[in-house]
C-alpha cells in the first residue's frame, strides 16, 4: 500500500497523528510513518491484515482487496467517493456476493411437527379390537430455488409405544418442487395428494401435477399412488405396494357461498386385487352459511365389478369453526356420515378402521365420525375423534376413539 493511500484513508476517517494502543502488526513498528494511521484503521475495523500477523505494506494489493477496505470505510461514514468511483466494478461485485450470501442464509427454512396419539378400537374381530400409541416427528425443509420455484422435503420418524420392541421407522416421505410455467402451477416429485375431499385418496404420491385458474380451478396429475394392501389370511398380515399408474383431474369453483367440485380418478393395479383397475368419479358441493358454519355433500361412483355390493357412495360433512395453531383458545367441531362402496375409495384419510372392515367380498363401509379440536397454546393443538363404522354387508363393526396432541415449530 502506498504512503499517500494510507494517509488518505486515515484522513477520510478523521484521523490525526494520535497514538493508539498496542502495535497490531509485527511489520509496523512504533515510529513507522504509518503507525498511527494503520492503528486507527484497525481500530475502526477497516483493515485486518494477514493471517500471519503482518500488515504487508510492501506487498502489492489486489483491486478486490482494496475494494474490501473501501467498502468498510464507506460503512464507517468515510468520504471516499473518489476511491469508490475508482473501484466501482469491484464494489459492485463485492455487493453482489454479500447480497447473495445474505439471501442464501435466508433461502432455506426448517419447520417441524411432533404428534402424539392414542387410539382405542372395540370391534367384532381380533384385528379390530385393541389399542395403539405412537409418537410421530416430522422435519420440513423448504428452499427457494428462484423467484418462481421452491423445493420441499420432509423426513418422518414414527415410534411405536404399544410394544416393548422399540419399533420405529424413519422415512424420507416428501421431496417435491413447486413452480409455475406461465400461468400454470407445477408440482412434481413425492408430494401428499388429497382426492375427493380426502375421501378417495389421502397419501403420498409420486408424480407431476398441473393447476390452472383461480375462480375456476382445474387440476390434473399423473404418477404412482402409494397404497395399503390388506391380506385376508390367518395372520391378517398387511403389506405396502404402489399402483402401477394413476391419472386424476379435478375442477372446482365458487358461486357466492356455494362451492362446487367434480373429479375423475383412474387407478391401475388397485390395493385389493393386483392387475385390477378402478375408475372413480365424484361430484360435490358445500355451502358456507357464514364464516363458521359449512355443510357439504359428496357423491362417488366406482366401476370395479370385482367388488360385491354397491359401487357408489356418499359423504355428508358438517363443520363449525376450527382450531388454528396460531390462535390459542380457538376450537372447532366436525361431523361426517359415510356410506362408501369399496370401489369408491383407494386410501381413505380417516383414523377409523374403514380398511380393516373389509371382508372377503370387499363390500365397503358406512357409519359416522365426530371430531373436536382445541388450541391450548400457540402451536399446541389437541384433537379427539370418535368413529362408529360397520361393513356395508354383514355385521362387522368397529368403534374407535382417537386422541392426538400436535406441537408445531
Amino acid at each position: 500500500m502506498k504512503k499517500s493511500l494510507v494517509l488518505a484513508m486515515a484522513m477520510a476517517l478523521g484521523v490525526t497523528a494520535s497514538a493508539y494502543a498496542a502495535n497490531p502488526f509485527s511489520d509496523v513498528p512504533a515510529g513507522h510513518w504509518a503507525y498511527d494511521s494503520v492503528n486507527k484503521l484497525v481500530a475502526a475495523g477497516v483493515v485486518d491484515g494477514y493471517p500471519d500477523g503482518t500488515f504487508g505494506g510492501d506487498k502489492l494489493m489486489t483491486r478486490y482487496e482494496m475494494a474490501q477496505i473501501v467498502a468498510k470505510a464507506m460503512a464507517k461514514g468515510a468520504d471516499v467517493d473518489k476511491l469508490a468511483a475508482e473501484f466501482a466494478d469491484e464494489l459492485d461485485t463485492l455487493g453482489v456476493r454479500v447480497a447473495n450470501l445474505e439471501k442464501k442464509a435466508d433461502n432455506v427454512k426448517i419447520t417441524g411437527e411432533i404428534r402424539y396419539h392414542y387410539a382405542d378400537t372395540d370391534g367384532d374381530t381380533a384385528k379390530l379390537d385393541g389399542w395403539e400409541t405412537k409418537l410421530r416427528s416430522r422435519i420440513w425443509v423448504t428452499g427457494q430455488i428462484n423467484d418462481d420455484w421452491t423445493y420441499t422435503g420432509m423426513i418422518q420418524n414414527e415410534q411405536d409405544f404399544g410394544n416393548d420392541n422399540g419399533d420405529e421407522d424413519t422415512e424420507f416421505q416428501r421431496a417435491y418442487i413447486n413452480g409455475k410455467l406461465g400461468g400454470v402451477k407445477v408440482q412434481a416429485g413425492r408430494y401428499n395428494l388429497q382426492l375427493g375431499d380426502k375421501n378417495v385418496y389421502d397419501h403420498r404420491f409420486d408424480g407431476v401435477q398441473l393447476s390452472y385458474g383461480k375462480d375456476v380451478k382445474l387440476t390434473a396429475g399423473y404418477g404412482q399412488a402409494h397404497q395399503q394392501k390388506a391380506e385376508f389370511d390367518a395372520t391378517g398380515a398387511e403389506s405396502k405396494y404402489n399402483a402401477d399408474e394413476t391419472w386424476y383431474a379435478e375442477v372446482s369453483g365458487k358461486i357466492s357461498k356455494l362451492g362446487l367440485m367434480g373429479g375423475y380418478y383412474d387407478f391401475s393395479n388397485v390395493k385389493e386385487v393386483e392387475d385390477v383397475d378402478d375408475t372413480i368419479w365424484a361430484v360435490g358441493a358445500d355451502y358456507a352459511f357464514d364464516k363458521n358454519v359449512k355443510l357439504g355433500a359428496l357423491y362417488l361412483n366406482g366401476d370395479q365389478d370385482r367388488y360385491d355390493g354397491s359401487d357408489d357412495g356418499y359423504v355428508i360433512t358438517a363443520s363449525y369453526k376450527g382450531a388454528k395453531a396460531s390462535d390459542p383458545g380457538s376450537w372447532g367441531l366436525v361431523a361426517k356420515y359415510y356410506d362408501q362402496g369399496m370401489s369408491t375409495y383407494i386410501d381413505h384419510t380417516m383414523n377409523g378402521k374403514a380398511d380393516s372392515l373389509r371382508t372377503a367380498d370387499y363390500e365397503g363401509f358406512k357409519g359416522y365420525s365426530v371430531f373436536a379440536n382445541y388450541t391450548f397454546a400457540k402451536n399446541i393443538v389437541g384433537q379427539v375423534e370418535w368413529y362408529d363404522l360397520e361393513s356395508k354387508e354383514g355385521s362387522v363393526d368397529a368403534e374407535t376413539l382417537w386422541t392426538q396432541l400436535v406441537f408445531t415449530f
